[in-house]
């Protein structure tokens, strides 16, 4: 069966209160979805990429008490995991979806990919005007492309805790998240436009 789309059931789960209640409906709603959109996702990246890519979909596993307030898959091509690599996103918050190309603090070579970025900067202001950028992976907030300044692509090569996120956010209300078709062409759209950052990411690793 395929991906039918994102419902407001979906969304009402971060209303849930409780660990335990909430991850049970993440696992009940959210997660079944996010395996049949992952899947078609790393097919069509392993095919666009040139190499195999891995999907990781979020356990949560170190929350003991808050329950959390969104939830995603990643793509990345480490089979173990996700969070040292540059890596796809698609999640969900309360109140809109979020696709991003992810550079998390996680990272060992953060500092070499920030440099790289600082050099293609030009290249990253050239992409779509709705894009946005999340400097915080647990936060919803976020700045337009437009407003993207090179003091953000310093904060994140210069402080330990900076993250660089890039994308797409799509409120609730988006007809494309209702249709599960179009919202799974939404985001290959958003990736093909990202790949060029993501390969420039790729080449400042560390070699693993």
């Amino acid at each position: 069966m395929a991906f039918t789309g994102f419902s407001k059931q979906d969304f009402d789960t971060f209303q849930i209160n409780g660990l335990d209640e909430r991850m049970e409906a993440i696992q009940t709603r959210i997660q079944p979805k996010f395996q049949k959109i992952g899947n078609e996702l790393v097919d069509y990246l392993s095919a666009k990429l040139g190499n195999e890519v891995y999907l990781h979909i979020a356990r949560h596993a170190r929350r003991t008490v808050n329950p959390p307030n969104d939830t995603w898959l990643a793509i990345a091509d480490n089979k173990r995991g996700y969070k040292q690599h540059p890596h796809f996103q698609v999640g969900l918050f309360d109140d809109h979806v979020f696709v991003w190309l992810a550079l998390i603090y996680e990272l060992p070579h953060k500092q070499e990919i920030a440099k790289s970025l600082i050099n293609h900067f030009d290249e990253i202001k050239q992409l779509p005007n709705d894009f946005v950028i999340s400097m915080d992976h647990m936060k919803r907030d976020s700045i337009k492309l437009e407003e993207l300044q090179l003091k953000e692509l310093e904060r994140f090569r210069d402080v330990k805790k900076a993250e660089f996120l890039i994308g797409l956010q799509l409120p609730q209300e988006d007809v494309r998240i209702a249709d599960g078709d179009t919202f799974i062409e939404t985001v290959k759209d958003v990736y093909d436009r990202l790949i060029p950052l993501y390969h420039i990411s790729l080449q400042s690793r560390i070699p693993r």
